[in-house]
């Protein structure tokens, strides 16, 4: 069943029908089959708030945050940005709205402790993505290995969310990182940094009148 909405829907995107709200109950429930099943398709869900942006009474802030939700759980891509400006401004003061955008500015911003702490705050918001917390462990780990050459172990486990000792292994092992005590070590990041030969041509004409004034 769930292949066969995903088929539905890839037709409806590419024709004319993606302007149609009468296929805006079928792109509705597409966008919660995402949040169960923990997939993601941004053009379907960026069609749902185009419809809504032509049909603002057809507006359901539920869907909107789903949507938005899932555009969190694709950083450090910019699905967020595309689908906030889409919103029309009497949208953007839902109040559960305005938490999530916030959500995505101290997660832009890279602070982890302030993202994690309001997300534990709405629990019942962010519990309704599949997999919601294990995909900003992905961004946070990202942002890790191209930050650290070690980290201590008890600053990763509250980067990742207060993670136990257990879940900090799993990801530990998942990105290749070698725990040596108290610190796990990421990356010499000398490693990361890839030199350029720079080669300038400078044609005869433009060094004539300098040689002339020689």
């Amino acid at each position: 069943m769930a292949e066969t909405m995903r088929q539905t829907v890839a037709t409806i995107l590419k024709s004319i029908e993606r302007y149609n709200p009468a296929n805006l109950q079928t792109l509705e429930r597409y966008v919660e089959m995402q949040s169960r099943e923990n997939t993601y398709d941004l053009e379907a869900n960026l069609a749902v708030l185009k419809l809504y942006q032509f049909n603002p009474e057809n507006f359901n802030p539920d869907i909107t945050c789903q949507i938005l939700l899932k555009a969190l759980t694709n950083f450090p891509h910019t699905d967020f940005t595309l689908c906030k400006c889409l919103l029309l401004e009497s949208v953007v003061e839902n109040e559960t709205i305005s938490q999530i955008k916030y959500l995505a500015d101290i997660l832009e911003q890279c602070d982890f402790a302030q993202f994690w702490n309001r997300v534990h705050q709405m629990p019942e918001l962010c519990n309704r993505i599949s997999s919601f917390h294990d995909s900003i462990r992905k961004f946070v780990c990202h942002v890790v290995g191209i930050t650290f050459q070690t980290i201590d172990k008890s600053n990763l486990a509250n980067l990742l969310g207060g993670i136990d000792d257990v879940s900090l292994k799993h990801w530990v092992k998942k990105y290749g990182w070698k725990d040596e005590g108290n610190l796990i070590f990421i990356a010499t990041q000398d490693e990361n940094i890839k030199t350029k030969n720079i080669t300038e041509k400078i044609e005869f004409e433009h060094l004539a009148p300098l040689m002339a004034i020689l």
